[in-house]
């Protein structure tokens, strides 16, 4: 399947047969319900063998393996890694402090340039796609299917999406977990503004629930550095009231909230095993993209 015709602000083709070249993994074995590349809980026919177990009636006698019997005078059916394909379940954050962006790229921008991407990676590989958009509520939610046609319709939904309101991403996490029912890649988008400890709890349940877990954190240079030079108003993007102040003023202990904050996170994500990436939004998505993929070619999957 090729590039839609119709041109996106979040799609570059040349970037995407780049990428194209590797594929998409799962850490985790997944349940499908076709043939696929990703490493499933049940044995199947493969050309990779798991294991032995004992014969019993009602096997199929082309799976016994006669060079066993013939060492032990015992019926063993050889069983072998199965291989389904996946759900890929995209979590975008689209509450209002998604707006911000210094350089140009703000990170609702960046936020469907990687959901777009590989979610097209995903259908070329005959995996399903599907998204959850979520601010104070779930304001946007479509199943996964596999089709290259439901690939239009994510973009059409993508293309649409506009960061506002609060976020209450820690309980609509929660929900997430319980609602995907099916092992799933869910692979989270978002600045992740929540207390650390909050947002681990969400992480395991998603653990919990035997789902493979990503996070990308969306971050603009000017959230880590600071380097505002004059006194200004600081409004917050989710509705809170304004905030007059002379950088200079609070710039110490905004670094050190956040060096608390961040901190915190990498814990959480380690405690966790979330497959977290610390994304600044005025880098270049491509290489963002490649080192994921590289990264979960590495690390295969864990039964």
């Amino acid at each position: 399947m090729g590039l839609e015709r119709k041109s996106r602000s979040f799609l570059d083709p040349q970037a995407l047969a780049r990428l194209a070249r590797l594929p998409l993994l799962s850490r985790r074995p997944m349940q499908g319900n076709v043939s696929g590349r990703h490493t499933s809980p049940h044995r199947g026919a493969s050309v990779e063998f798991a294991e032995y177990r004992k014969y019993v009636p009602g096997d199929d006698l082309r799976r016994l393996d006669w060079r066993a019997f013939g060492r032990t005078d015992r019926h063993y059916i050889k069983e072998s890694e199965a291989d389904t394909n996946l759900r890929l379940c995209f979590v975008v954050d689209t509450s209002g402090s998604m707006a911000f962006g210094s350089a140009g790229v703000k990170k609702i921008d960046y936020a469907k340039r990687i959901a777009a991407g590989l979610a097209y990676l995903a259908i070329q590989q005959g995996d399903a796609v599907g998204l959850a958009g979520i601010a104070e509520s779930v304001v946007t939610e479509i199943p996964p299917r596999r089709n290259p046609a439901h690939l239009v319709h994510l973009f059409d939904l993508l293309e649409k999406i506009q960061p506002t309101g609060g976020s209450h991403i820690v309980p609509l996490l929660h929900e997430l977990a319980e609602k995907i029912r099916q092992r799933a890649l869910v692979v989270i988008i978002s600045d992740l503004f929540a207390d650390p400890s909050e947002l681990q709890g969400a992480f395991e349940h998603f653990r919990f629930r035997k789902h493979d877990l990503a996070a990308f954190h969306l971050l603009d240079p000017l959230e880590l550095d600071f380097t505002f030079h004059r006194p200004m108003r600081f409004l917050d993007m989710e509705g809170g009231s304004a905030v007059f102040a002379d950088p200079s003023d609070i710039a110490d202990r905004y670094h050190t909230a956040l060096s608390r904050y961040l901190q915190g996170l990498r814990q959480a994500v380690i405690e966790t095993g979330v497959d977290y990436h610390r994304t600044m939004i005025n880098s270049d998505y491509e290489p963002v993209l490649l080192n994921f993929l590289i990264g979960r070619t590495r690390a295969g999957s864990v039964r």
